[in-house]
This record gives C-alpha cells, structure tokens and sequence, in this order.
C-alpha cells in the first residue's frame, strides 16, 4: 500500500472475505503508523460474504478445515456445461449481482438453464434482438418518403424504455460512489425488461 501511495493511487480498494474483516483496522494503523501523510481511511475495503454453492438441488459442502472447496474454476466448468465462455459469463453474472455484504448462493443449475429464467440469458436474447433491430434499420438507408412515416415515441413501452435509458448515468454514479456493482445488474435485467416490452408491443 504504501507503494501504491507513493505511486499517486489515491483511493485503492481490497476485497476480501468478511471473515478478513480484522486485517482492515491493522492494515490501517500500520499505514498510519509510517506518517506519511496517508489518511486515515486509506485503504477502502469491500467485505464478501461467502458464497453457498447449490449444484443438482443439492448444497455443497465446502469446509477450509477439511479442504474441501469450490474454485471458480469448478464454477465456470459447471456453469457452462462444456462451454467456457457461457460458463464465465455466468459466474461473472452471478457474483457481481449481489451485494457484497449479504449471503449469497450461487445456483448452478439456473446458471446452465437455456431460458428466460436465468438473468444472463434473458439479457443476452435482448441483446440479439437489438442486433436484429439494428440490421434491419441499417438494411434499407431512409429517404422522403420513410422519413415522413416516422412519428414522435409515445407509446407507454417507449416512454418506459426510453426512462430506463435515461436513468443509466445515475445507475453508474452510484455504482462507483457505493462500490455496488450489483447496481448496474439491477438496472440492466429492468432495461431488458423495459425492452422486451417494447419489443413484443
């Protein structure tokens, strides 16, 4: 830390278990205890719980003293049932959707399921709907006579739509001002919603 310091890193973040929570104020005094001019709140932290794991409907046991555990590995393996890439994109997901300091289990079984259940999936299939939006606009280039068929959004799917677009700054601001990623994955499973609204209507 003190080289991140020196470095010019003003503000650091570590993550760790809630079960480190000790660490923080010694981490701290040591800093405090160099006079350097750190201040007093140098490091931030953010305090994971532990994840419970559920595979085939059942929990698994995961003990440190035992050194029985479940790697992020074994997840994204699991998660994507063959295939790395949806097994990352679940696990990444699934662990930043939740708030750091509330009890969290991960459902390995919703994250390999191909429907709308499961909240990557159901972003993914707005986001080829959009795809498909956006090659069709480009397929044929307006001219007068498509110009003049184009007409103000007032629809209520459209104004919804539009309202969760608009709220995607604010989304981000407090993303980064209470270190909640789980924010953006809110706003993002309502903005597909809010789109496949629009899209259905």
């Amino acid at each position: 830390h003190t080289t991140k310091w020196s470095r010019g890193f003003r503000r650091v973040i570590n993550i760790q278990g809630s079960d480190h929570h000790g660490t923080i104020a010694r981490v701290r005094a040591g800093l405090q205890a160099l006079a350097i001019d750190i201040p007093l709140g140098y490091p931030d932290y953010v305090l994971h719980k532990m994840v419970r794991v559920m595979r085939d409907g059942q929990e698994v046991k995961l003990s440190k003293r035992a050194g029985s555990y479940v790697t992020l590995r074994d997840l994204i393996e699991w998660s994507g049932d063959g295939d790395p890439v949806r097994g990352r994109e679940a696990v990444r997901f699934f662990l930043v959707s939740r708030k750091a300091d509330t009890e969290f289990v991960f459902d390995v079984d919703l994250a390999r399921k191909k429907s709308d259940e499961n909240p990557v999936i159901y972003l993914q299939y707005a986001h080829a709907r959009i795809c498909s939006i956006l090659a069709n606009a480009g397929a044929t280039a307006p001219d007068e006579a498509t110009a003049e068929r184009f007409q103000p959004l007032v629809a209520p799917t459209e104004n919804a739509l539009l309202a969760r677009l608009a709220a995607f700054e604010e989304t981000l601001d407090t993303v980064i001002a209470d270190l909640s990623p789980h924010h953006l994955c809110y706003y993002l499973r309502d903005l597909a919603g809010e789109f496949h609204s629009f899209y259905n209507a």
